[in-house]
């Protein structure tokens, strides 16, 4: 199935850090799925994301707010 870029970008979703050290971990997208890019967050930092044509997942490793448009999650 081949996908069409506007199904591919567009979906924004914001991740506060509530604690320091919150890791930010990119998935590819693909047969293979693996980490390709990992940011690290700090207290009251944000980071303002999309999904992308190489990016079909995001992992959040410690204490975060994460907003999309399906609402809001709190990751412990």
């Amino acid at each position: 199935m081949e996908l069409r870029n506007e199904e591919v970008l567009g979906d924004y979703f914001v991740i506060k850090a509530e604690a320091d050290g919150v890791n930010v971990i990119g998935l590819t997208r693909g047969a293979e799925t693996r980490f390709f890019h990992t940011e690290k967050l700090d207290k009251g930092e944000v980071m303002i994301a999309q999904f992308t044509e190489h990016t079909s997942a995001i992992k959040v490793h410690g204490k975060a707010t994460i907003q999309t448009k399906h609402g809001t999650i709190t990751s412990e």
